[in-house]
């Protein structure tokens, strides 16, 4: 496996858990070209590394998971420059998981602070979501005029009631942890030094089960997003009838006739 951690995100595996920790407190989490294009590397990897079964996102410190894209260095401040790193920046973002990437691993994020603009993309990325108490959510960029990129107006509006959606695109205001909740952005809020524990727990509990079918079921709803339901219902059909040829989908039923826990494999 390739060296990932560098001087701004961490990457860490351990007992098929892979942990991302973006690393730039004093600048909280925000995301340089650098940060984006390790980050794309990284999402390669828990994409294809067949040891990799969950993935775990998180910001370093408590101030912030990641206050979005550090526009000193991301956006150009002269109409129609491109400014010295933006091609870096650019071809990078094609290949992040807000970006467009499809990850079918199931991944958490474990939000510990401010979740603003591309943090709540990157957060909206994600399949589960625990937060600090005191984490607070938002999308600023309309008060910039910066229309929210990498999925943010398609995500949001598919995952979140309307109109909660587009008071966070529209007003550009920040909301708190128990108000995510509320509109069901986030699954659960803990107290700061629960969060990671809490996360780690979930992506835990992920690891002992089937990694093939949780795979599966993640493409079947993020697949049929786009499909009509009879499509969608199809399509369900096919990867469970594939999933039926695998030696995982005959461990389950094996071990509960055994009254022991399942060893999945992944095969």
């Amino acid at each position: 496996m390739p060296e990932l951690t560098t001087d701004t995100v961490n990457f860490e595996l351990s007992d098929r858990i892979a942990t991302v920790t973006l690393n730039r407190p004093e600048a909280m989490n925000a995301l340089d070209p650098e940060t984006i294009a390790s980050l794309a590397e990284i999402w390669v990897e828990i994409r294809d590394n067949p040891d990799i079964w969950v993935g775990v996102v998180t910001g370093a410190g408590d101030r912030a998971f990641c206050a979005g894209a550090d526009l000193k260095k991301t956006i150009p401040t002269r109409p129609g420059a491109q400014g010295v790193n933006w091609p870096v920046f650019q071809p990078s973002l094609r290949n992040t998981i807000d970006g467009g990437m499809q990850i079918w691993k199931p991944m958490i994020a474990a939000v510990n602070g401010y979740c603003l603009a591309a943090g709540l993309t990157l957060l909206s990325a994600c399949d589960l979501r625990i937060a600090a108490e005191h984490a607070q959510f938002g999308l600023p960029e309309v008060i910039r005029g910066i229309v929210p990129t990498l999925g943010a107006t398609q995500r949001l509006t598919r995952q979140l009631p309307w109109s909660a959606a587009m008071e966070l695109l529209l007003m550009g205001e920040h909301i708190d942890a128990q108000r995510a909740y509320e509109i069901g952005l986030v699954n659960r809020v803990v107290p700061a030094d629960e969060v990671i524990p809490t996360a780690r727990a979930w992506a835990e509990k992920l690891t002992a089960g089937a990694p093939l079918t949780q795979r599966a079921i993640k493409e079947a709803a993020v697949r049929g997003l786009s499909l009509p339901i009879d499509e969608g219902i199809r399509m369900e059909e096919l990867l469970s009838a594939h999933i039926r040829k695998t030696e995982d989908f005959r461990e389950g039923p094996r071990a509960f006739a055994e009254k022991r826990p399942p060893n999945y494999r992944g095969n």
